[in-house]
């Protein structure tokens, strides 16, 4: 039996095995292994049986995988309970067997049962079975007694090295598959451990990588000594500054060029290694992101800015003008209404005329500030107007007649507006479709031209509209290319 545990390293096998080293070794004919059923502590299960080869058992066999047995009930419960040896000497004559029958049908009538035994205790029970009656063998007992414990230990070992494979393969598959950097080092200062995140992140191979001092490796230039020394001030001191938090530094590909990473340390204490790990994440894009949503602010004050100066040009060399020449020519028309009536009344006349005037232009100037029939009567109404007012023929396909919040409603009004304006100034366009859907509560609004396409994306007039998308955390996206026009589309949250 000894040799048969040796030649495995699978817990189940080496059990398989131990059955049929002890069946054929005191010729008795079925042997069966019981365990706690995973996760039901107090519930026990057969999980291994051996018969004596050329004998059929299959039926005793499968009503024993068939039961579920209870500490105390049956040869095997009552084992598992008391974790001491039990011999039966007729198991069809037994009170407490509940396989009675089926060992009845079998012809099997002596028994015995013994625990498997480790440091943690009763790992399960074996028991074997023989086809005649038979009294108590007190030795045999004793010494399967003592051959459960070698078994136990046996398979308690195999178990554990199968837990640490186990756990090694679930380490390594979740480097393998980490999308953050993982590196380890030890004490040293030498890289242990390098993922394909980190590959992927700083160009190196894992195997060129492990073995070298990660100063070296990933640290540019200017921060070696830093990092240099802020290892030996924490092994001398223990006192960690940087351990456990996230920190935002820069980084060295193999090429030489830096990148903004995201970092965490933490210190790793186990029996055969010592030393750091440390999760790198390139955060470039969203530094990248964080860059352009400032840029974006800047540009959103600056257009507000300028719109503000325009506005204030347009009243000053509009309306302003036409109110001062009304009042000129009102102040005119009192000066001459008692003298010469007639021509007072030209005066008014033409006050009227200029009051006529001062009005229309504010009316356009409010269109252009924030139209009232989008405020009266919502987008569709609103839409259906800048493609009639569009200097090239336009078209509006489709539009709800639903009310959005008005943030959403002016959003979409003015990135429709904007890009008519983009697709009559650049893109030599001789028609446009407007379209306008709601789903899933957002808002989808599309303009497609006929133009020759490739569209400046990193032009005043995409950013204008990227900003206004963007400011109700909308999506925008432009597909233009060489000679088959230009797709604006946007992605509006509309609840």
């Amino acid at each position: 039996m000894a040799r048969s545990l040796a030649e495995t390293l699978d817990p189940q096998e080496a059990l398989e095995r131990a059955l049929a080293a002890i069946g054929e070794g005191l010729g008795w004919r079925l042997g069966a292994a019981w365990e706690p059923l995973p996760g039901e502590p107090d519930v026990l299960v057969c999980v291994e049986t051996w018969c004596e080869p050329g004998v059929d058992d299959s039926e005793f066999m499968s009503a024993s995988r068939g039961i579920r047995l209870a500490p105390g009930e049956g040869l095997p419960g009552r084992v598992w309970a008391t974790g001491e040896a039990a011999w039966i000497a007729d198991v069809q004559d037994d009170a407490n067997f509940p396989r009675a029958s089926a060992a009845r049908r079998a012809g099997l009538h002596a028994a015995f049962c013994f625990p498997l035994r480790s440091a943690r205790g009763v790992l399960g029970v074996v028991e074997f079975y023989t086809s005649e009656a038979r009294e108590l063998d007190t030795e045999l007992l004793e010494m399967m007694a003592t051959l459960g414990d070698q078994i136990g230990q046996a398979v308690e070992r195999r178990r554990d090295a199968e837990h640490l494979r186990a756990a090694r393969t679930r380490h390594e598959a979740m480097l393998e598959v980490a999308l953050d950097a993982v590196i380890s080092m030890d004490d040293n200062g030498r890289v242990l451990e390098f993922n394909p995140a980190a590959e992927r992140i700083f160009g190196y191979p894992a195997a060129e990588a492990v073995g070298q001092e990660l100063a070296e490796l990933i640290v540019p230039p200017e921060l070696r000594e830093r990092h240099r020394s802020g290892l030996r001030r924490y092994l001398e001191t223990k006192e960690p500054v940087v351990l456990d938090r996230r920190l935002e530094l820069t980084g060295m590909r193999v090429d030489g060029s830096t990148l903004p990473v995201e970092l965490t340390i933490t210190r790793i204490e186990l029996p055969d290694q010592a030393g750091f790990a440390g999760y790198v994440r390139d955060i470039t894009e969203r530094k990248e992101a964080e860059a352009e949503m400032r840029a974006s602010r800047a540009r959103i004050v600056e257009a507000g800015d300028e719109a503000r100066r325009k506005l204030e040009r347009d009243l000053h060399d509009g309306a302003q003008q036409r109110l001062v020449e009304l009042g000129l020519q009102l102040r005119m028309a009192r000066a001459k209404i008692d003298a010469n009536p007639m021509e007072a009344a030209e005066f008014l006349d033409a006050a009227v005329e200029a009051l006529t005037e001062a009005t229309a232009e504010l009316r356009e100037l409010a269109r252009g500030i924030h139209p009232v029939v989008l405020t009266e009567g919502g987008l569709q109404p609103a839409l259906r107007a800048l493609v009639e007012r569009s200097s090239i023929p336009a078209k509006l396909t489709e539009a709800p007649d639903q009310r959005f919040p008005p943030a959403v409603e002016a959003a979409a009004y003015f990135m429709v507006a904007e890009a008519l304006t983009n697709a009559a100034r650049y893109s030599d366009a001789t028609a446009v479709e407007v379209s306008a859907t709601q789903a899933d509560g957002r808002l989808r609004v599309v303009i497609t031209d006929d133009g020759r396409g490739e569209a400046d994306l990193l032009g005043s007039g995409v950013r204008g509209i990227a900003d206004r998308v963007a400011a109700v955390d909308g999506a925008l996206s432009v597909r233009s290319p060489a000679g088959r026009g230009t797709v604006v589309r946007a992605d509006i949250p509309c609840e």
